[in-house]
């Protein structure tokens, strides 16, 4: 990846903490995340590192093109997209939801078109293994988030939100194993739903099975919302 575009991050997140926009929360976090996937790729912990840097490359181009896309007209946005960053204006909503509704709209959804976009072109030719190869690279990710999360809490949330210290104390590492175990449960279902995609020649089939992802990412969004627990534990775990 072109190191740009973690220069390209930091200059917008310097920008919006300047300005107290409450996006530069999500993307802080990101720009964590990818600069931790970076030194995995330098350390040799993927097995096609070219193919997970592309994966990270393509992967910032779905946030980036929907940033400008709500900047520019909201209605243009992502429904998905549209709600996270509206939700940041929202002083009743606090950093860790922000993040949330952030790290939903690019896992939930973003990731699932960013895996179709790489793996389209090869997935035919791919042998079984080729293709469990890949599937491994995806699932290694998980370890880099894990090693991200309590950093991010430390830097990002406490910052934001005092409280999440005084809870980081109480649990111990039992928040970050939450977390961590969230997100790679999303990331498992983004892998199924894009291997659905992969598998379906029909458009019309496509696009029905692209509107279910869009709508469980939504579903999660209400979730992220935490007026019903019930209904957050439901959709979140």
């Amino acid at each position: 990846m072109d190191r740009g575009v973690v220069s390209k991050m930091l200059a917008r997140v310097e920008n919006w903490e300047q300005s107290a926009d409450s996006r530069a929360v999500f993307l802080r976090c990101y720009m964590m995340m990818t600069e931790n996937m970076l030194a995995g790729i330098e350390q040799g912990e993927f097995t096609d590192p070219a193919w997970v840097e592309r994966l990270l490359n393509r992967f910032a181009d779905y946030y980036f093109v929907a940033l400008e896309a709500y900047d520019q007209d909201p209605a243009s946005a992502p429904a998905i997209w549209r709600l996270a960053h509206l939700s940041t204006a929202d002083a009743q909503v606090v950093a860790l939801q922000k993040l949330l509704y952030g790290v939903n709209a690019h896992i939930n959804y973003d990731l699932v078109l960013t895996l179709v976009d790489l793996l389209e072109p090869e997935w035919a030719a791919l042998s079984e293994a080729q293709r469990l190869q890949r599937y491994t690279d995806h699932c290694a990710v998980n370890n880099v988030i894990g090693r991200t999360i309590d950093a991010v809490q430390d830097q990002v949330l406490e910052v934001s939100m005092p409280s999440m210290e005084f809870i980081d104390k109480l649990l111990g590492p039992l928040d970050e194993l939450l977390i961590s175990r969230l997100i790679s449960q999303w990331r498992e279902v983004v892998w199924e739903s894009a291997v659905r995609l992969l598998n379906s020649t029909d458009p019309s089939d496509r696009h029905k099975i692209i509107q279910l992802v869009e709508a469980d990412a939504l579903r999660k969004a209400d979730a992220i919302d935490f007026t019903n627990w019930r209904t957050a534990l439901r959709e979140l775990w």
